[in-house]
């Protein structure tokens, strides 16, 4: 009795002492990770939809990435509410429901948007001549949302863990039973296989593919240059992003839930809980690097920006009388015309 009384004592302060290093890590995450990603990915929401008149099948496949990134900023402010008033949960039941249900669903449609568009990379570069036959906007939108409908699918299981009980206090974030824990024990080998293993694979064979292709020096179109320039801007990001963001996410929890199905020692568990703590900021964070994504490997977004920044520079010239004293010089060199004219008409007799 009095060595199972220790050992709770010693989960309590184990508990405890996690909860204050997970708290402290979640509130300087999502206080950076939200301003920084809803206004970045907003901006680029209302350049796709509202200053690229030409859509194209990669602006489709970054739209909706960049509506998935701002859906889940959105739950952010929701989560820092519940870190600072130190894991209390006073929003209603569904609502947490949704805020784990959108973690997931923006992990996973980031993962397969940023697949998709490596894909269309590669057939850009590999496949130049059939690229205009094989890509087109229709297609890009009916793949993007078969990726909205099978990732959401695929979370449903997420919306049976709502609030539960502890120290007195409603939580959210956190499964309640063993049950709970052995739903997620078991999504968690689907979404590793189907949310980052076989993505990853793709995206590793279709960049082996394109950096292949570069290597031989073939001129691909009128716009090599350009080309290889986007190509390499796009691997950069999305290699950063799968390797800093999903992987040790994945690894640390999949290790975790491991060690906590079997239940493993307190130290033990201790350890991967930092771990995946750690990781788990550097997932939320993915949404801060697609902007990258679309201003570095977007030819179309770099060009309404740069469009909206020609006009805002003509209109500047324009108030500060530029080009009103341009046409004053135009309009008094358009009087030597018709000075020669009469001059002609003066030699020849024929002004009055």
């Amino acid at each position: 009795m009095d060595g199972t009384t220790g050992n709770n004592r010693l989960l309590d302060k184990i508990t405890i002492f996690g909860e204050d290093f997970k708290y402290l890590a979640y509130k300087v995450t999502y206080s950076v990770v939200f301003p920084i990603g809803f206004i970045s990915n907003s901006v680029a929401l209302f350049v796709f939809l509202r200053l690229t008149p030409k859509k194209t099948a990669n602006t489709v496949f970054m739209t909706n990435l960049a509506i998935s990134d701002v859906g889940f900023s959105l739950t952010l402010p929701f989560r820092l509410v519940y870190y600072f008033r130190g894991g209390r949960w006073d929003f209603p039941d569904w609502f947490c429901r949704w805020c784990v249900f959108s973690f997931y669903v923006n992990l996973y449609t980031s993962v397969l948007f940023l697949t998709g568009l490596s894909v269309l990379r590669y057939i850009a570069v590999v496949h130049p001549i059939r690229n205009k036959s094989l890509v087109t906007v229709w297609r890009a939108r009916l793949s993007c949302f078969a990726i909205w409908v099978f990732v959401a699918c695929s979370s449903m299981p997420f919306l049976m863990t709502g609030t539960t009980e502890r120290h007195n206090k409603m939580r959210c974030f956190e499964p309640g039973n063993n049950k709970s824990w052995n739903r997620i024990y078991s999504l968690n080998y689907v979404g590793v296989s189907f949310g980052f293993v076989i993505p990853f694979i793709t995206i590793l064979v279709c960049y082996g593919c394109i950096i292949c292709k570069l290597i031989k020096g073939r001129k691909i179109g009128n716009r090599r240059g350009n080309t290889r320039r986007r190509s390499v801007y796009l691997i950069a990001v999305v290699l950063s992003t799968f390797l800093l963001c999903f992987l040790p996410y994945h690894v640390a929890r999949t290790v975790h839930l491991y060690a906590k199905v079997l239940n493993e020692s307190c130290p033990v568990i201790e350890l991967l809980v930092k771990i995946l703590v750690i990781s788990l900021c550097m997932a939320a964070s993915n949404s801060c690097f697609n902007p990258l994504l679309y201003y570095f490997a977007g030819e179309t977004f770099r060009t309404a920006i740069r469009r909206v920044s020609d006009r805002r520079t003509l209109g500047s010239f324009s108030h500060s009388g530029v080009y009103p004293s341009f046409r004053r010089r135009k309009s008094h060199h358009a009087t030597i015309p018709k000075l020669a004219s009469d001059c002609c008409l003066i030699k020849t007799g024929c002004a009055n």
